[in-house]
């Protein structure tokens, strides 16, 4: 088991944001987790990542519990995140926020090895390599806000709702590669509102409502779900 949430509580002031949750991921697969907004999904993202500290319970990652670690500390540990709303650095260059994503490393022919493999990824990042990343597409930024959290060649790859704001043909080409990263031997946790496509690529997902699970199953036993088809799918 690569990650373990283990009945974890978060607290927004007086606000409990997460009451008691348990999940999993084991090494190789894509977990999601799907939820409507307000139900803690980026809550427990920003949890794993050390963005926010948990009240009770623990957060184990290879086995060592994390729960106090530090957030920095996290990702050289191997988990790195692409943030909702995408977070590139405006005034940088393609190239430059990429090599943000590499700042805890030393190994400069990994480094350019992977950023080899992020313009593969993303061929369109190549084409615009010395453009400011502000200047981009909201597209091109969601590529670039995945590819900088590749550049930590994680062992778990975080993303917190990649299709975000994103036209379907776009959102259809970010899934694809969610996909190829994880052939590619990268362990990927997703948080996405659009819940067809999460459920069609996880291995396994979790339902979240208030900051509580209400479902676990394989990404295809909850595709079919009557009620996660109802609450999330658009189908009666």
């Amino acid at each position: 088991m690569l990650l373990e949430i283990d009945n974890i509580t978060l607290l927004y002031g007086r606000i409990q944001a997460l009451h008691g949750i348990s999940l999993h991921v084991n090494e190789g697969e894509i977990v999601a987790l799907i939820g409507a907004n307000g139900a803690g999904k980026s809550t427990t993202m920003r949890a794993v990542s050390g963005l926010r500290p948990i009240a009770s319970g623990a957060i184990r990652f290879n086995g060592e519990d994390i729960s106090k670690l530090r957030a920095d500390l996290r990702v050289v540990r191997g988990i790195c995140q692409s943030p909702e709303g995408r977070g590139v650095f405006p005034g940088m260059t393609v190239k430059e926020n990429l090599e943000m994503g590499a700042y805890m490393r030393r190994d400069a022919a990994g480094i350019a090895a992977d950023m080899e493999r992020v313009f593969g990824l993303f061929p369109r990042l190549l084409e615009r390599i010395k453009q400011q990343g502000g200047t981009l597409s909201g597209g091109e930024q969601q590529m670039l806000a995945v590819g900088r959290a590749l550049m930590g060649r994680p062992k778990l790859l975080l993303l917190d709702e990649p299709s975000m704001g994103l036209a379907p043909m776009l959102i259809q080409q970010i899934f694809n590669i969610i996909t190829e990263i994880n052939k590619q031997g990268t362990t990927v946790l997703v948080v996405e509102q659009n819940a067809q496509q999460a459920l069609s690529r996880a291995h396994r997902a979790y339902v979240l409502e208030t900051g509580t699970i209400v479902k676990e199953g394989s990404g295809a036993d909850l595709l079919h779900d009557p009620a996660v088809k109802a609450a999330y799918l658009g189908v009666a």
